[in-house]
């Protein structure tokens, strides 16, 4: 059985929340909160991010189109289409609303360069930003009302991982493809016009859908990358089947067969964490937003593998090295460091993404790891190759996990000499935040690689200037009708 931790336990006092002493279930919680959520009514800080966090996002589809990906998971989508007038990010193919968020969801998330909440293991804006734009350009919805949707599934999206401290990863579900569907479904039904007990039953229809295995680990399959678009389908048609009176169980997380029940495998779930200060407490400040394109879990190895490259002056010569040892959190181990003969071998992009041994051998020789590190040409490069057999994953005695992602990198020369780097604070996360500019210059690389560059600018221009676009605007600026 899922326990509940105490201060959610039958037997122990009655929490701080007053919805919770009336006896409301979670999802009905948030979904009294998703309804009294406006634009103007979030904290400017909030406002500020999400802003930031959907032009990253809005790049990122774009750079997608690169990939070999994309070309057949467009098509399989719109095999299985309805027609419609949503957009799909970069193309001109439209479609109808939930095979567009589809679309965009998979096109967001494909190059696992999206923003991640450290403390959830959640890649938010993937959840709440394809759903809101489908529904937003369909129902002709101003920018600013958008982006309150988003800023609902985002922070539903985040709480619910906070709830389970990383227990779906564990029982082995991707937890982005577990919440997508709830965080979908409110950001859905807030554009829809539902009330409580509409984006109540939303949430328990959600719960039939939300899945997500992590088997694509095995052999660096495509389908992660579908999952948060999948989750952004299924959630856009919970709100539908909601809005038409659809009955649904209202205890979808806590209720004796719930998520929490059923997923977790007997780890312990927080309802305190998921609906204490709802309203007053955001987290979407606190998410953050990549700098290397490859699992969050890596990036304290790498900034501390880019320190060593820095040491030598840029100049690293591999023959020097008898044995590299990267530390990462212990919890990690199994997704990016295991089983190592694997992971020192990573054959193609997705393997490599999720390998803590060529992403470390490569930012050490090449002092930076961008989408250039993930071509089939930097994969077969023999000095990459070579030096990623030299390295040993260990568990990091010094790891501030789940809060920051903390990693190190203990080099052993052939002369005898060790060198080590220990990075606690990642980068991109806590004070070492990107900033507006650092979010700004990623956008425009990554948009780029499929729109010219004035194009790219207007697109970052309507989305950060003064006045908000039309929701439809600024679609018909991210597709690409020639």
């Amino acid at each position: 059985m899922t326990q509940l931790d105490s201060t959610t336990a039958a037997s122990a006092p009655a929490p701080a929340s007053a919805a919770l002493q009336l006896g409301a279930s979670a999802a009905q919680q948030l979904a009294a909160f998703a309804v009294g959520i406006s634009w103007a009514a979030l904290p400017q800080r909030v406002q500020q991010r999400a802003r930031l966090h959907a032009l990253d996002a809005l790049g990122l589809a774009l750079a997608s189109h690169t990939q070999d990906f994309a070309a057949p998971a467009l098509a399989g989508i719109a095999a299985a289409a309805g027609a419609g007038e949503a957009s799909v990010i970069g193309i001109a193919r439209r479609l109808a609303p939930r095979d567009a968020a589809c679309a965009n969801g998979l096109l967001m998330h494909g190059l696992d360069y999206d923003d991640t909440h450290q403390g959830s293991i959640v890649h938010p804006s993937v959840v709440g930003l394809p759903a809101a734009l489908a529904l937003g350009e369909a129902l002709d919805r101003p920018w600013t009302e958008v982006l309150a949707a988003y800023a609902v599934g985002v922070e539903a999206a985040i709480r619910i991982g906070l709830a389970v401290d990383g227990g779906f990863h564990h029982a082995g579900f991707h937890a982005t493809g577990v919440v997508s569907h709830f965080g979908a479904a409110l950001a859905a039904g807030r554009l829809l016009g539902l009330d409580a007990a509409g984006l109540t039953a939303a949430q328990g229809i959600a719960a039939s859908t939300a899945a997500g295995v992590q088997v694509f680990l095995e052999e660096g399959a495509w389908s992660k990358r579908l999952h948060p678009g999948w989750g952004a389908l299924a959630g856009i048609t919970a709100a539908h089947l909601a809005q038409a009176g659809f009955k649904a169980p209202t205890r979808p997380y806590e209720g004796r067969f719930g998520l929490f029940e059923s997923h977790l495998h007997g780890e312990t779930a927080s309802l305190a964490a998921l609906t204490d200060g709802l309203g007053e407490r955001w987290h979407l400040p606190d998410t953050a937003i990549k700098p290397y394109p490859v699992c969050h879990f890596i990036h304290g190895c790498l900034d501390a593998a880019l320190e060593l490259h820095q040491a030598h002056g840029g100049r690293f010569d591999p023959a020097e090295v008898e044995q590299v040892t990267a530390w990462l959190a212990p919890d990690t181990l199994p997704i990016v460091a295991e089983p190592a003969d694997v992971k020192r071998r990573a054959a193609t992009d997705y393997e490599a993404k999720f390998s803590a041994h060529h992403c470390v051998a490569a930012m050490l020789l090449r002092g930076g790891f961008g989408l250039p590190e993930l071509t089939p040409a930097a994969l077969a490069d023999p000095a990459t190759r070579a030096l990623a057999l030299r390295v040993d994953c260990r568990a990091d005695p010094e790891t501030r996990f789940p809060e920051y992602f903390s990693g190190g990198v203990t080099l052993l020369l052939r002369d005898g000499r060790r060198l080590h780097r220990h990075v606690a604070v990642n980068k991109g996360a806590g004070a070492r935040a990107l900033d507006a500019a650092d979010i700004e210059a990623k956008f425009l690389a990554n948009a780029t690689l499929h729109l010219d560059a004035a194009a790219a600018q207007r697109v970052l221009d309507a989305v950060l200037g003064p006045q908000p676009p039309s929701t439809r605007a600024l679609m018909a600026l991210l597709r690409r009708d020639g």
